[in-house]
């Protein structure tokens, strides 16, 4: 057995002994005990599991993947990729990698982020059905082959998401009515009801996915972004309630700066696919404030329109040509 050495996984680079190619042909070093067939749609379901300073619980989440892979009958891999880890993660991967012969192991050589680990492991994952999860001891992960399952039984569904009943993250007093704020936007804007809009535990169906995964960004806001963009393009996304459990180890979430990505990726992503349903309200919410206060001019100052009505029928009109705009380029842009 011999271990990949970690490589930048941003940069183009040759192709190696233990290395997969990615969409594009940046392939991408990882590691593996034991030889078994490699390449695109060689296995049922690929596990893309990012660690970031997880040696103390890591191993555990391992086995309970595992344990309930090996009686599913799923031919599968679980592809650990520690991102730049700052602890003994990559030190305890490392030793555990011949003990579980349907691990892969991919190290970066710099830490990119849980996006940037979810969207290089998705694109060179050997299963057809992709699967997401944390490595924290949250997520109810022995449950990954009901969630594979699903989607076999359900042709039509592309995605399906672990929907939490609980919440048990950090900030617990402002991350409830945050959240729930923000799916709310979210579902206004996908025209859908969304029961967990940034869960962490989800499979997916791989070759839908590869045209959303240059959007992903780099941080937790990905599962957002990939939820977004299977609704957006009128994926059919299933959910299966779950419950959640306190995380092992300290939180890398970041309320303020994670809570404004959040809002920040919904409005990109619907912009991106369907930008007229963002802009037009607006661009006809100013019009009518405008058209309103031109009306209320002329009867209060003698037919004198103000500059504020002028100002606000103008505003309402260029945003409203943007949305247009935007609108068509969207619609004549190549998938």
């Amino acid at each position: 057995m011999s271990i990949a050495q970690p490589l930048d996984p941003y940069l183009p680079r040759t192709t190696q002994q233990g290395s997969s190619t990615q969409q594009g042909g940046h392939p991408h070093p990882s590691a593996t005990a034991s030889p078994r067939p490699t390449g695109t749609d060689t296995l049922d379901v690929t596990i893309v599991l990012p660690c970031y300073n997880e040696q103390e619980h890591v191993l555990a989440e391992i086995e309970r993947i595992t344990t309930a892979m090996d009686g599913s009958g799923f031919s599968y891999e679980l592809l650990v990729i520690d991102d730049k880890s700052t602890d003994n993660t990559l030190k305890v991967l490392q030793e555990a990698l011949p003990y579980h012969p349907s691990m892969r192991l991919m190290p970066f050589r710099r830490n990119g982020g849980s996006g940037t680990a979810r969207r290089i492991g998705t694109g060179e994952a050997y299963g057809r059905i992709v699967v997401w999860t944390d490595a924290d001891m949250t997520y109810p992960n022995e449950r990954i082959p009901e969630f594979v399952q699903y989607l076999l039984d359900n042709p039509d569904v592309d995605q399906v998401v672990g929907a939490r009943t609980t919440e048990q993250g950090t900030y617990k007093l402002l991350r409830v009515p945050a959240k729930w704020a923000i799916r709310k936007i979210a579902e206004r804007l996908a025209s859908t009801r969304i029961p967990d809009l940034n869960s962490g535990l989800r499979a997916f169906r791989r070759d839908v996915s590869l045209p959303y995964l240059r959007l992903l960004p780099p941080g937790f806001s990905c599962v957002t972004t990939i939820t977004m963009s299977f609704l957006s393009n009128q994926h059919s996304v299933d959910y299966l309630p779950i419950d959640y459990a306190k995380r092992a180890g300290s939180s890398k979430f970041h309320f303020v700066k994670d809570a404004y990505r959040y809002i920040l990726q919904v409005l990109r992503m619907v912009m991106y696919f369907n930008p007229i349903k963002v802009l037009m309200p607006l661009a006809l919410w100013i019009l009518g404030l405008g058209v309103v206060k031109t009306v209320v001019d002329v009867v209060r100052y003698n037919f004198h329109v103000t500059p504020s009505a002028l100002l606000l029928i103008v505003s309402g009109l260029i945003i409203g040509s943007m949305a247009l705009l935007a609108d068509l380029i969207v619609r004549s842009r190549p998938e």
